[in-house]
């Protein structure tokens, strides 16, 4: 089993998928368009409160409540500039920062609105399920908390005696790679057989 946990480069290029402030388009977010809920709608209708959460605990965002703040006074928000502008404005880059400002809230924001932890858990659970003794579950991960549910899961089931972890710490890209291919900087992959 092997599972990839990025966002589609052809998604993030889309603007009107509004994935990504490189290219201005709708706030929306969603993988699959057929989904109800947006980022625009979190964004303009989420209190203060639970947009920090949002993005603190997604975006693993330490401005996140100086950024929830200024979001609900510019509303209404309607593009990804504008998004991302607004959270320039009040946590510009520190020094030192490779990534945009606006980074880990658009993160926080796409993880909510499609749910891709709840998604995770859900594989993660169902994964020993799904092998054969013998069989191989192959994940990668882009940020720390996926990263950190993968491993968890795999420690977990190893001490049960069901899994056989076989990637003592994640494999992660080679500088080349990196330079080829930017997008996959951030990628962890781990690796665990079924006993």
């Amino acid at each position: 089993m092997l599972a990839d946990f990025g966002v589609s480069s052809l998604q993030l290029d889309e603007a009107h998928r509004g994935f990504s402030f490189r290219a201005d388009g709708p706030v929306d977010m969603r993988m699959d368009a057929r989904s109800e809920l947006t980022a625009e709608q979190v964004v303009n209708e989420a209190d203060e409160e639970e947009l920090a959460r949002i993005v603190y605990e997604y975006g693993e965002e330490r401005r996140s409540r100086r950024i929830a703040r200024a979001v609900v006074r510019a509303r209404p928000i309607r593009t990804t500039a504008e998004l991302a502008g607004v959270i320039s404005a009040v946590a510009p880059s520190m020094k030192g920062d490779k990534i945009h400002p606006a980074t880990r809230t658009f993160q926080a924001l796409r993880i909510h609105v499609n749910d891709e932890l709840g998604e995770i858990q859900s594989l993660l659970k169902s994964a020993g399920s799904l092998l054969k003794p013998g069989g191989r579950v192959v994940l990668i991960s882009f940020h720390s908390l996926e990263d950190r549910m993968v491993k968890d899961s795999f420690r977990e089931r190893a001490k049960l005696g069901e899994f056989e972890i076989l990637t003592k710490k994640p494999a992660i890209v080679a500088e080349e790679e990196q330079m080829r291919n930017p997008r996959a900087r951030s990628a962890k992959l781990r690796a665990a057989e079924k006993q």
